[in-house]
């Protein structure tokens, strides 16, 4: 816990330490922010009626599993799940990625359209951005953003306040990338919590408790990397709207929107391993290092290792996390939480998976920046040199966001 105290601080200075405006930190909403952040973590992993309300999700996460086979099995026959016409050499063999887990997407992608449509989620978003402009004092259309960044992708949540994107300050502006680098979007949160289940019984509760805890840490660390020095803020009187016209063409569009999102994980998955074992295979031709190949994830874990041992997690396991907090920052989370669920037995003590579940909950990585700056540069063009300006300091603050969430699990643990 010592280990974790300690660590909790040191990232809150790494933030200071890179801000562009020291003199003008806001002290006091940085210790709201804090305070908020352990208060929210304390309250969804001490207090049974949310913890257990966070962890009964699993079953909401076997259903869509479940119906998910049944239009995967129809479709695809035994790949998608259906009855195998062989018998098996090996259990599990016949498990497959694109045709079993990542169908997911296009199931989630039109249930949310559906729930955003018939006004739910966004009484939810509603409520975060009440307590987020209550306690940490922000503006009603970065309140509203950051809430819904716990829900919706990093581009979709700025679309919802796009017409007062382009009037935010220079710190509305980074918290609001910070907050979409820190958080997932509740697409992926069933198809992330179905890979770790395995390895961590509730992890669908876990993860949506990682991203909504890492709400309040976003702001907090971009506004010591960023200080805000107006005070007029955005949009105080945002309202949130479905485009679509019923209860159907919502379904449609999601399902749209999540081909488009299928097809890009996808491609992404099989470029970035590509690119990882090229890499290695380049990385082959230097000398062994204490006895073993140099590869790309040795070399991130050495970058990290600092980082996640400020967590909490012990120094004979630092290794094994700093390379899953390297492969989630360079790559993707998704990668990340793919050898997570895979390692070997010992390599992470219970404690140690829990903290990385949280630090990994996020969309910091290079390619996510890609998407965020195109995005966010289509709904405010004015503001493009700006965006891309503080592209690589978002992807810096939603890191630290998210291991200030791993280190105060680790705290409360």
């Amino acid at each position: 816990m010592i280990q974790s105290i300690f660590g909790l601080f040191g990232l809150m200075v790494i933030a200071w330490a890179v801000s562009e405006n020291k003199r003008h930190i806001r002290f006091k909403s940085v210790a709201i922010g804090l305070l908020l952040q352990i208060a929210v973590a304390t309250m969804m992993l001490k207090i049974p009626a949310f913890s257990n309300a966070m962890m009964s999700l699993n079953h909401a996460v076997e259903a869509l599993q479940q119906a998910t086979e049944a239009g995967t099995s129809f479709l695809f026959g035994y790949l998608g799940g259906g009855p195998l016409p062989f018998s098996e050499i090996s259990p599990g063999a016949s498990w497959t990625l694109a045709f079993r887990a990542l169908p997911l997407i296009l199931v989630v992608s039109s249930l949310s359209a559906l729930l955003f449509y018939w006004r739910i989620i966004p009484i939810i978003v509603k409520a975060f951005c009440f307590i987020l402009q209550k306690t940490m004092n922000i503006g009603g259309a970065l309140g509203l953003g950051v809430a819904a960044n716990i829900f919706v992708g990093m581009v979709e949540a700025p679309i919802i306040i796009g017409p007062y994107v382009k009037s935010m300050s220079r710190s509305e502006l980074m918290t609001l990338m910070v907050s979409g680098m820190a958080t997932i979007s509740g697409t992926v949160l069933v198809l992330y919590a179905s890979i770790l289940n395995p390895v961590l019984p509730g992890a669908i509760g876990h993860i949506l408790t990682a991203s909504i805890i890492s709400a309040p840490a976003a702001i907090l660390i971009a506004q010591l990397m960023v200080p805000e020095t107006t005070d007029t803020l955005a949009g105080n009187g945002v309202n949130i709207t479905s485009s679509a016209s019923s209860s159907m063409d919502a379904i449609t569009k999601g399902a749209s929107d999540g081909v488009k999102l299928l097809i890009t994980v996808v491609a992404l998955l099989l470029v970035l391993i590509a690119l990882v074992s090229l890499a290695n295979q380049i990385l082959n031709f230097f000398p062994n290092i204490y006895g073993e190949p140099l590869t790309l994830q040795r070399i991130l874990s050495f970058i990290m290792w600092p980082i996640v041992w400020l967590m909490g997690i012990p120094a004979s396991e630092a290794s094994t996390a700093a390379g899953l907090m390297g492969t989630k920052t360079v790559l993707n989370e998704f990668l990340a939480y793919l050898q997570l669920a895979n390692l070997s037995p010992g390599l992470l003590s219970p404690r140690s998976t829990i903290i990385m579940t949280y630090a990994m909950c996020g969309f910091a990585n290079l390619g996510s920046l890609g998407i965020l700056i195109g995005g966010l540069t289509a709904i405010a063009p004015s503001r493009k040199e700006e965006i891309v300006e503080m592209g690589m300091k978002s992807i810096i603050g939603g890191t630290l966001a998210t291991c200030m969430t791993g280190t105060i699990v680790g705290i409360l643990y």
